[in-house]
């Protein structure tokens, strides 16, 4: 998918939100995009998920199954949870049992099976949350584009979604997030953008000759009994997990192989040891 020279202004006078945008995600990788609040970040992933069009430029190459999730998920409609995602599956072309049956997993998997037959104007905003997480998973699309979604999660189902990241992105699909935790999904993108201004610039990766000497402690919790990749040593975590200490240097690979590990392990913390 490439976004070309793509700008977006909202009336035929006003500022540009964003102009001469240029832009490649590639099958396969996980793109994080940065900037300051109301910079453009959310207009940008509106485009990439198709939900508004540019006011000049081009956008090539969207998969036909593309999932958006928002901050906040729009939940005042007259649907319980349950068939509200089980409309959806079904709208993805998916066959009216098999719809109801990745409905049902969908909520499963992050906490909220208890509420599937609440009504979606009735549910917290942390619940609504991982209804639209679910529904965004449903038919297991090629784009994924996350705007703030771990935004009211509780710590189980922002793991979840760290892990459904890692999974999308193994299978090929194409996933861009936007977050305003720095930690989140940390040393895991492939690529990192900044809007500064109205324009989209590249974030350059920490040279690797700045990182000699220096230290990094990773907190990562895994599946029960599941192995490290490579076998790496590891302490025990007060509260669970594993600490690993490695050279900075080769923080990012650590950490990209534990979030694609099948299953996928989960980044608590990662820190600069002093």
């Amino acid at each position: 998918m490439n976004l070309t020279g793509v700008g977006r202004r909202y009336g035929r006078r006003g500022p540009w939100v964003l102009r001469g945008v240029s832009l490649e995600l590639p099958r396969g990788a996980l793109v994080r995009i940065e900037g300051g609040n109301g910079g453009g970040k959310s207009t940008l992933l509106r485009l990439v998920a198709g939900l508004d069009a540019p006011t000049e430029g081009r956008i090539s190459g969207r998969p036909r199954r593309t999932a958006y999730v928002p901050e906040r998920f729009p939940a005042a409609l007259p649907l319980t949870a349950l068939s509200y995602l089980t409309h959806l599956g079904r709208v993805h072309g998916l066959p009216g049992a098999e719809a109801a049956r990745r409905a049902a997993d969908g909520l499963e998997r992050f906490g909220a099976a208890a509420y599937a037959r609440t009504p979606l104007a009735e549910l917290s905003k942390g619940t609504s949350q991982k209804v639209a997480v679910a529904q965004a998973l449903l038919a297991e699309p090629g784009l994924l584009v996350l705007d703030e979604a771990w935004t009211g999660l509780d710590a189980s189902a922002r793991a979840e979604l760290d892990r459904a990241v890692a999974e999308r992105t193994a299978a090929g699909g194409t996933v861009v997030f936007v977050d305003h935790d720095p930690r989140r999904l940390a040393g895991a993108a492939d690529a990192r953008h900044r809007v500064e201004g109205a324009a989209l610039v590249p974030v350059p990766a920490p040279s690797a000759g700045g990182t000699e000497g220096v230290r990094v402690r990773i907190h990562a919790v895994g599946p029960t009994g599941g192995p490290l990749p490579r076998g790496w040593p590891a302490a025990p975590a007060p509260g669970g997990g594993v600490l690993l200490t490695v050279d900075a240097g080769r923080s990012d690979e650590v950490l990209h192989e534990l979030l694609n590990a099948r299953p996928p392990w989960h980044i608590r913390t990662v820190e600069e040891l002093p």
